[in-house]
């Protein structure tokens, strides 16, 4: 059978070390997962945790020590960086159970979440979806994922965002409201996790702008570190 019109390409990210590529399903993204970042947004405690999804093909992949360019996008004079903790799903589950969660974990790489957060905030002024703000293209940059099994005591890891040399975020995944195991088993109750799934894990505090010409240096400790600019 054929296509009235060529189907698109597969999103993918590069894996570390390696010449194969993982293919992305679908991203899903936890949000206010950090106490911090929570307050600094207007909410604070454990609430119960929510998701949205950003397109596949708003990925914006990097090679490790190759810093990628992101257009600076329309529409907005506010462009925000949020750094995270990204998982890649390697099978298939529903209702996982949270001791069971781990088993589905193929790889880990750390991404940015960029928000248009103007448009964010007069959508949730007027009551409306997010979508505008959040999945637009190549907003979601994510440097290489590496495989599970090559990632030692990841819930300790520290995490932090540079913008011109210049520390803005700062944290560590023990600090997560709603850890690993548990965002895995949330959102496999809500939907049936694939293989190629990608989790954006939450954002510490420090979020805020860039503009064109800045330089951004997202990290996770034991992952491949990503580099992005503004252009």
């Amino acid at each position: 059978m054929s296509f009235i019109i060529d189907p698109p390409a597969v999103a993918a990210v590069p894996v570390a070390g390696q010449s194969h590529l993982f293919p992305v399903h679908r991203i899903y993204c936890v949000g206010r997962n950090y106490v911090e970042h929570a307050q600094e947004m207007g909410h604070s405690g454990r609430e119960a945790p929510f998701f949205f999804l950003k397109p596949a093909d708003t990925l914006l992949p990097a090679k490790s020590g190759q810093a990628v360019d992101m257009h600076y996008p329309g529409l907005t004079s506010n462009l925000h960086h949020e750094v995270e903790l990204v998982i890649a799903i390697g099978m298939a589950g529903k209702d996982i159970a949270v001791e069971d969660a781990m088993a589905y974990v193929w790889g880990y790489a750390v991404g940015l979440d960029m928000t248009r957060r103007d448009l964010q905030g007069e959508a949730k002024k007027q009551g409306r979806p997010w979508d505008i703000g959040k999945g637009f293209e190549e907003s979601a940059p994510i440097g290489e994922i590496l495989p599970a099994a090559q990632v030692f005591d990841i819930d300790q890891a520290a995490i932090w965002l540079d913008v011109n040399g210049q520390r803005r975020q700062q944290g560590s995944i023990e600090q997560l409201i709603w850890n690993i195991p548990e965002i895995i088993a949330a959102i496999s109750r809500a939907w049936t996790l694939q293989p190629g799934d990608l989790i954006f894990t939450g954002t510490p505090a420090g979020v805020g702008a860039v503009v064109q010409g800045d330089a951004l240096v997202a990290h996770v400790d034991g992952l491949p570190e990503l580099a992005v600019k503004i252009i």
